[in-house]
């Protein structure tokens, strides 16, 4: 069953974590696990102090190549009854600036205790969303 847009907000603020799909210049796909943050039709993801091969992330490269992007989030349960899952799909930039970085990694912050001890150092995927999708099984 499709999911109305107010019901796809809802599911999607409220999840933890996202995958974010990203297309380099070769049209390649690239995924990953995302946490991230919604400020109306704004999702924000932010470089953080995990540990990573480099600071050059392959998505940072990727949505400068192309910026269209998805996050997906989704609810898996044994009764597949329950089983649901909301899509954004939108155009990405990279923010660098630190004062443009501040209040996206202040809604982050919020959402996640863990960046309380360790701010997110940026830069910041910014993603203004232009479409809001979804589907549950009841």
């Amino acid at each position: 069953m499709r999911l109305a847009e107010a019901q796809c907000r809802q599911r999607f603020e409220s999840a933890p974590i996202a995958r974010l799909a990203t297309v380099d210049e070769h049209g390649q796909p690239h995924l990953v696990p995302a946490v991230f943050a919604v400020d109306g039709d704004v999702a924000v993801i932010a470089v953080d102090d995990k540990p990573k091969t480099s600071r050059e992330l392959r998505r940072l490269r990727n949505i400068e190549a192309n910026p269209l992007v998805s996050l997906l989030v989704d609810h898996y349960a044994e009764d597949w009854n329950r089983l649901w899952w909301v899509r954004v799909d939108g155009r990405a930039r990279i923010v660098r600036e630190p004062a443009a970085m501040a209040a996206p990694i202040d809604r982050l912050v919020a959402k996640y205790p863990q960046y309380q001890a360790v701010r997110p150092a940026g830069p910041v995927i910014r993603v203004d969303i232009t479409r809001w999708v979804g589907w549950s099984a009841s």
